[in-house]
Formats: C-alpha cells, structure tokens, sequence
C-alpha cells in the first residue's frame, strides 16, 4: 500500500497542452476537516486506508497543499444544456489535479470538485457546498456497489468557509475518480468552434488511452462512437431497470467512458413513477424517468455531429440506429435477473411491461422493495405479499398466473432462486430522505450518519443485523424532497 507522498502522477491530459485546459491552482478551504471517505476508492489508488488519519490528507484534499507531481487543469468544453446549445462552458469549480498511476498500469483522474474559481466559473463562484458534496459521494459509492457504471469518489472535505446559495452555507470539496473526465462536450466544443485539428488530436487521445481496440478498425474514429454508444447503451439499461434518475443529462454530463458523473439532483425511485421528475429546476419533465432513454440516443446524436469532420454522415447515422436495440437487449437482461429468470423467453419483454404498467397505475408499490420482497419467500407466498400494493388485483393477479408459469419452466428449488434474487436485487438504495438526513446532521458537525450511510450502502445486497431502518419505506416527506440543481 502505498502513502499519500509516494503516489505516482503520469499527467497525460495535461500534454494535450493550453488549448484543451488552462493551468490553476485551488483556492482553499478554511478549517479543513475530513467528512467522509471511501476505503474501496482509496484503494484504486493503492492507498492505505489509515492515510485518512492524517493531517495532511484533509490539507491535501481541500486546496491547502498540493503535490508537486500535480498539475491542476481546468478544463475547457461546452454542451447542450436543456437541448439549447451552450457554446463555452469548462470547469467552472473544479480541478483535474492530475492523472495517478497504481501498481495495476492503471490511471485515475483525480478530480476535485469546489476548489474555487477557474476561467470557466462564469458567474459562479466555484464553490461547491457541503450538501452537494456528500449527495455526490454517496450516489457515486453506492451506484458502484450496485454494479452501475460509475465515477467514483474517494472523500469530501468539509470548512467553515461562507457559502451563498440560497441561504448561507458552508463550502466543501470532493474529490472525484474516473479513468478520465472528458465529456461529449468536448468533442462539441472543438467541433463548434472549428478546430477540427484539435477535435482529432481528442478523438486520437481518447482512442490511443481509452479505446485502443478502435484502432483495428478500418474507421477507428467511427469505432469510436459505436463504443462510447455500446457503453452508455449498457448505462442507461442500469439506470432504467434500477429506477435510478439523473436529472441533468446535459451533453456535458455525459462521460465519453459511458459512466455515470456530474450528479446534481438525482433520485432512486421510491414509488414507481415512469414519469417521475427528480429535478425541480426542470419544468418540462425533459429528463424525466421515461425520458432517459430518447434523451441518450439525443446526446449520443449531438456527439456523432460532433465527429462529422471524421466519418460519413452515413456510418454515423447507421451506428446511431444501434442504440436502442443494445440498450433494450440490456435492459431486458437485467430485469429478467432482477425476477429471477436465468433464462430468455419471448414473451419476457411484454410480461416485465405488463409489471411496470401495473406499477404506475398502483402508484404505490416501492419499486426497490417490490423485486427484493418477490425473492423473500416461495413465489406464489411472495405474491401474496406484494400484491397488496397494487390498485389492479385483477390484473396483477394474472400478472402473477403468468410469472409461477414463467418461473416453472426455470425449474429452480426457492433457496437457489432467493440466493439468486438477492444477489441482484439491493435491500439498501440511496434514498433521498436517508441522504438528506445524513446532511442535515452533517451541516450540524455530527459526519456518524454520513459514514453510517456510506457503509450500509457498500454492502446494498446483504441483510446488516441493526441498519434495518434503512431498508425502509420512505415517510410521506421524504418522498416528496424538492431538489435543485443548485450546490
């Protein structure tokens, strides 16, 4: 393992030079002090977990001292926002510290999140606050542990500098990993302003480091797009068929690895609500629940325009018609496991609508709890359960006739099937009530629920003797929280 002095920095984005970021350091934070941090992200970093007694960790972590193998960029990109094209956007408050190297060749931005303004803040102030910060630490460790691809996060730093919002607060940083930062609103950015030069001289990167399958393709710049479409094809079924809602799914939001990042105001879903809206700020329900789907063939599109210097307008149209039957032969993968089938049938897909469609018209079933409580006893027991939530007994009654019928046929004894059901189905979701709780009580200087959370959450899928509060329903407020884009 290894100690925050001895960590190795091989800064490749960095080399791409002045016209892909601007070099800047952080602005610190006053009074730092560690808040949380996550022992699985410490370790793509090889670091040892009792780095985080440090000192200097904190100091680090919040802009006060800095490597000297670091070389903070931010970098510069724009994107649609809301569909409506934003020509210049960047990062406003945060920094690509620099790229380390682990002992597995492995390389991993590290990011950090609020270290103050940057030539890209605009009107911000680059602050990011404490709230925001641990919402952000929380969804990245817990999509991870479901198994949703995702950037990670290795701790939040928290201070007792002043921050405006809409009332006053207190700042924060976070410090974010990925295998890389880049945004399908860089490839806009380049395409936009014409530097078509400097958009191939990106793709060329992203290929060399990220996709070097792509270059034994006779079009590697097309390879590209038809694997950045693959990997966010695979995300989004995550995102469906786990009831996860981003909220913001601007283009520069959207990872060009096909991870989740950026997260704003996301949700779980508690009651099944296709049309849900997580996101106060978004009045016409454009990145609703439902609209996931069409909204990340969008943004997939607004990419190929931005690659039309490179390819056919013709093969990229051809690779865009790709998409929804690889995010449908995902989806329906996902949801046949999360039921219990190890096997494909034909008719799956109308019975898994046939669910969903029961769902939204019960308006009371707990999308989350539904697919673990199915697995808890023997199938027509565990029907019973269920059924309780739903307006429609008719109807889910012959629902549930078609499901035994389904389940027959895989041939499974119940104990092989629950070990199955449970292993895909989590007991333990980030819901917003229990993220808002551990906030409050942070704000408050008490970071125990946080790190509780944070802990329950690692383990989604295993039954935690003690932490059953957390596996339960939602009270009536905490189904309800307005959310904002603002942090």
């Amino acid at each position: 393992m290894k100690t925050l002095d001895t960590l190795t920095f091989d800064n490749r984005f960095a080399g791409l030079g002045d016209g892909f970021s601007t070099h800047i350091l952080p602005e610190p934070i006053a009074e730092p002090r560690l808040v949380v941090a996550s022992e699985s992200a410490l370790a793509l970093l090889d670091l040892d977990p009792s780095e985080t007694q440090r000192e200097v960790f904190a100091e680090l972590f919040s802009g006060n001292q800095l490597w000297s193998d670091a070389e903070p960029r931010a970098m510069v990109y724009s994107g649609h926002q809301f569909g409506g094209y934003s020509p210049r956007l960047g990062d406003g408050r945060g920094l690509l510290l620099g790229e380390v190297l682990n002992d597995a060749g492995e390389h991993w931005d590290l990011h950090l999140k609020g270290a103050g303004m940057t030539p890209y803040s605009r009107m911000g102030d680059g602050r990011a606050v404490l709230r925001s910060s641990i919402r952000e630490f929380l969804a990245s460790e817990a999509l991870h542990a479901l198994g949703i691809p995702s950037s990670r996060a290795l701790c939040v730093t928290g201070s007792s500098t002043p921050v405006w919002r809409e009332k006053q607060e207190t700042a924060a940083m976070l410090v974010r990993l990925a295998p890389s930062h880049i945004r399908f609103g860089h490839f806009e950015y380049f395409y936009y302003t014409r530097q078509h030069e400097q958009l191939k001289q990106l793709a060329d990167y992203v290929i060399e480091h990220h996709y070097p399958a792509c270059l034994e393709q006779p079009q590697p710049y097309a390879a590209l797009l038809n694997a950045v479409l693959e990997r966010t094809a695979e995300m989004i079924a995550w995102w469906q068929a786990y009831g996860f809602c981003h909220g913001v799914m601007n283009t520069d939001n959207m990872s060009i690895l096909g991870i989740t990042f950026d997260f704003g105001p996301y949700a779980f879903l508690d009651d099944f609500d296709a049309k849900h809206i997580c996101n106060h700020s978004d009045d016409t329900g454009r990145y609703s629940f439902s609209n996931q789907v069409p909204i990340a063939h969008w943004n997939l599109s607004a990419l190929a325009q931005a690659l039309t210097p490179l390819v056919e307008v013709d093969t990229l149209r051809e690779t865009l018609d790709l998409f929804l039957p690889i995010y449908q032969a995902h989806y329906q993968d996902l949801m046949r496991k999360r039921l219990g089938f190890t096997s494909a049938e034909d008719d799956d897909e109308e019975l898994i609508q046939r669910l969903l469609t029961l769902m939204q018209a019960g308006k009371a079933t707990d999308y989350s709890l539904f697919f673990r409580h199915l697995g808890d006893q023997a199938p027509a027991e565990a029907l019973k359960v269920v059924r309780n939530d739903f307006v429609d007994l008719k109807g889910f009654d012959a629902w549930g006739a078609d499901y035994l019928a389904r389940l027959d046929r895989e041939g499974f004894e119940q104990s092989e099937r629950q070990t199955r059901m449970h292993a895909v189905n989590p007991l333990y979701v980030l819901r917003n009530y229990l993220a808002q709780e551990a906030i409050a009580a942070a704000e408050a200087g008490d970071y125990g629920p946080v790190r509780e959370l944070h802990e329950v959450l690692t383990r989604p899928f295993d039954e935690q003797p003690g932490k059953e509060h957390y596996a339960q329903r939602p009270p009536d407020w905490g189904k309800h929280l307005s959310i904002s884009c603002s942090s």
